[in-house]
């Protein structure tokens, strides 16, 4: 029985170790990084460059694709690295920082997503005094609380799960350092740990009731838009974020509350594909690029 600071690397035992499986993971892989890197980065400059971006809305967003960066940055490349060279091992400080990264982005994203929902419930259903309520001060005020709370997450996380004894092959079942599969690789229980898990999914479970009656409050109000035009605007434009924020939530929900099976399971693979790579990729898609604005600043750039 050893502690994981003893341990000097881990085997990502990903997704497959047929060579021709792993070039298509690694070309699908690099294409959908490609994709979520050109759409946040041109999210960015967009936003930097354009003075009539500089809104709240759009201060969020840039903030948003920069975590998006982060996030998908932290475990696609290495994943494409080893499935590239054939080989599945991380040393022991490349696990610890995608656990820390992962757990800062992850938390300081949803602290951001229930920040953008009041930013358009305030909008949608008090837009007389929007401008009050959402001042430039409060706006990097509740970015900066996202982003704290991402921090104190994550090294709550990492000293938690780095601190337990460990039995066994150091065998990480999935494409990266996520903290289910390296909990499995424990010889007990670690209450420090599950107490950590539980407390990030109350906060979360929390941040995700806020965000539904948040929307639940701005449809009430679409709904009352006399214009048919003007509710199906409003409802293609909220839907697809509500979409995309649940997808995130519910699939973050699902690998951290489901008890790991004594196998691996391609269905965990799955799930955290769509908790690190889908929101990345979708987010400039849903709550930028086909925002009429961003298309305007987009052809004078």
């Amino acid at each position: 029985m050893n502690n994981f600071t003893s341990v000097t690397m881990f085997f990502l035992m990903g997704f497959s170790d047929v060579r021709e499986i792993q070039i298509s993971h690694a070309v699908l892989f690099l294409l959908l990084y490609l994709a979520a890197v050109l759409g946040n980065v041109l999210i960015i400059t967009l936003t930097s460059k354009d003075h009539r971006l500089h809104t709240p809305m759009y201060f969020f967003l840039q903030n948003l694709s920069f975590l998006d960066l982060c996030l998908i940055s932290i475990t696609v490349p290495k994943s494409i690295a080893n499935s590239l060279a054939n080989h599945t091992t991380i040393s022991f400080l490349g696990c610890v920082s995608q656990v820390f990264f992962f757990f800062l982005s992850a938390t300081t994203e949803v602290s951001l997503l229930t920040v953008m929902s009041y930013d358009r419930y305030v909008a949608i259903c008090h837009p007389l005094r929007y401008e009050v309520i959402m001042s430039h001060g409060a706006c990097v005020q509740m970015a900066a609380s996202s982003w704290v709370s991402g921090v104190l997450n994550a090294i709550l996380h990492t000293a938690s799960t780095f601190s337990i004894p460990v039995c066994g092959s150091p065998e990480v079942h999935q494409f990266f350092c996520d903290v289910p599969q390296l909990l499995s690789l424990a010889c007990s229980y670690n209450t420090v740990e599950l107490v950590v898990i539980v407390l990030s999914l109350v906060l979360d479970f929390g941040c995700s009731v806020f965000i539904d009656i948040s929307y639940i409050h701005i449809f009430s109000t679409v709904l009352r838009i006399p214009s048919r035009e003007g509710r199906s605007r409003a409802f293609s434009t909220c839907l697809p974020h509500l979409t995309v924020v649940t997808l995130f939530l519910f699939s973050g929900f699902f690998a951290y509350l489901r008890p790991l099976p004594k196998s691996p399971s391609p269905l965990d693979l799955l799930v955290s594909v769509f908790y690190t790579t889908v929101p990345p990729i979708m987010n400039p898609i849903i709550y930028s690029l086909r925002n009429k604005d961003m298309k305007m600043a987009l052809k004078k750039l």
